[in-house]
């Protein structure tokens, strides 16, 4: 596995690309030698973002942590990303008996058992808006999500609220 790390707002040290190299080489067991993933540190005034990648056969991996410390941030990056991916082989396997999936390398058990099944089934109407007009929507019923059918593009879509409290526009390609 290859690890491209780049920083905003400062520049890594040796000492931190070896560790998060280090800590990557962890999850390298379970993706090809070719799987790339990106990472973006960010630091703001004490804040410091980690922010992670990784894409696989269709499927894109995610975590991001902010804490005080960057190391703290490596190690629960990580610790999400590997959860991630043991659930999403835990699903492949239960419902693909006969397919064993090769995109993956052997993944270690665990105890833990993960229900994936939807709590919660809503069906709505979807409505032709702008991004804008989606984002007001979205403020008014007080979710931090919100699928629209684009007007400009006749599209699906979903916009968001951000953590940094922006928001963030999701377009499917299909």
């Amino acid at each position: 596995m290859k690890v491209n790390i780049s920083s905003k707002g400062f520049t890594a040290d040796d000492r931190q690309v070896a560790l998060i190299e280090k800590k990557f080489g962890k999850l390298g067991k379970f993706f090809s030698e070719d799987t790339v993933a990106s990472v973006t540190l960010e630091s703001r005034k004490n804040r410091q973002t980690m922010e992670a990648m990784v894409p696989v056969k269709g499927m894109l991996f995610r975590a991001e942590y902010t804490d005080s410390d960057m190391n703290i941030c490596v190690d629960k990056v990580v610790d999400k990303l590997s959860t991630q991916i043991t659930r999403y082989k835990k699903k492949i396997q239960k419902n693909h008996h006969q397919n064993k999936e090769i995109m993956f390398e052997e993944v270690p058990e665990t105890d833990e058992e993960f229900d994936l099944t939807p709590i919660k089934i809503k069906s709505f109407e979807i409505t032709p808006m702008d991004a804008d007009e989606a984002v007001l929507q979205m403020e008014l019923i007080g979710h931090n999500f919100y699928v629209f059918m684009n007007s400009e593009t006749d599209r699906v879509s979903v916009v968001y609220k951000r953590n940094d409290g922006e928001y963030g526009l999701i377009a499917p390609i299909y």
